[in-house]
């Protein structure tokens, strides 16, 4: 979002910095249907579940033996996720089930990262909040359902809460700490690593831009200069961290669904 005043520069009386904020992260809603407003953030979700959907159908819908150049794109992607991270946490028997969601997992919290440097679209979906919880929500019931299918009920919860006899006194303190942390505190940080960098980067990079326009005036064009280098700095670091930051998401859980089929001690 560069929504900002494009007549106010330095020296312009009474024209002040124009600095981002939480009012860069509010959008208008595009149109109401029933009470329910569709917004920007919502378009680009959407528009990332159809370029993700359409990518993969269009590499592998009519897969062949000598694969065209969509097809291996497709397929280095794909083997990226399933050997890098999936089968490095679950093992290659017990991970190719999980391969295909955490593959769509990956390419769709990626894809919600990048629109943050498409000209016009200029905005990082998961910097809403909303966006990461769903996800980590999603991610969290498939944790706990894999649990409990995998121990039983009882199983579940000493699985959970790190139950082990031969802990002695100290037994009671580890399962509180245990409840906390994987129970309220896992869904709640898996959400927020990715929300925080994504908001950050993106409030670097508008800080930056509006102030190589805010400087574009008078003495103030060689600060102007070095304010756009940081912009275009910032934005070649930012397209490193969406990357980095899809596969901690994805990586996370393939770690939750690992624990959660690993044997109790």
């Amino acid at each position: 979002m560069l929504a900002f005043d494009t007549e106010c520069h330095l020296l312009i009386p009474g024209c002040g910095f124009e600095a981002p904020g939480l009012h860069s992260f509010v959008f208008d809603p595009l149109f109401t249907v029933g009470g329910f407003e569709f917004n920007k953030p919502m378009l680009l979700a959407l528009l990332s579940t159809v370029v993700v959907v359409w990518f993969f159908w269009a590499a592998f819908g009519k897969a062949k033996v000598v694969p065209g150049k969509l097809q291996m794109i497709g397929e280095a992607g794909y083997d990226f996720v399933r050997r890098g991270l999936v089968y490095d946490a679950l093992g290659k028997k017990e991970g190719e089930k999980y391969v295909p969601f955490m593959v769509a997992l990956f390419f769709f919290v990626w894809i919600m990262n990048l629109w943050s440097i498409i000209p016009v679209m200029a905005f990082p979906v998961t910097s809403v909040i909303a966006f990461p919880a769903g996800l980590a929500a999603i991610v969290y019931i498939l944790w706990m359902y894999l649990t409990f299918k995998k121990h039983g009920f009882v199983g579940g919860w000493k699985n959970i809460t790190g139950y082990d006899k031969s802990l002695g006194w100290v037994l009671p303190l580890i399962v509180v700490i245990e409840f906390i942390s994987n129970v309220i505190i896992r869904p709640f940080t898996h959400a927020v690593r990715l929300f925080a960098n994504m908001f950050a980067g993106h409030l670097l990079i508008l800080m930056f831009t509006i102030a190589s326009w805010y400087l574009l005036n008078g003495i103030g064009i060689v600060y102007a200069g070095a304010s756009f280098a940081m912009t275009l700095a910032m934005t070649a670091f930012e397209l490193f961290i969406q990357a980095v930051q899809a596969y901690v998401f994805v990586l996370l859980a393939c770690n939750y669904v690992q624990g959660a089929l690993a044997e109790h001690h």
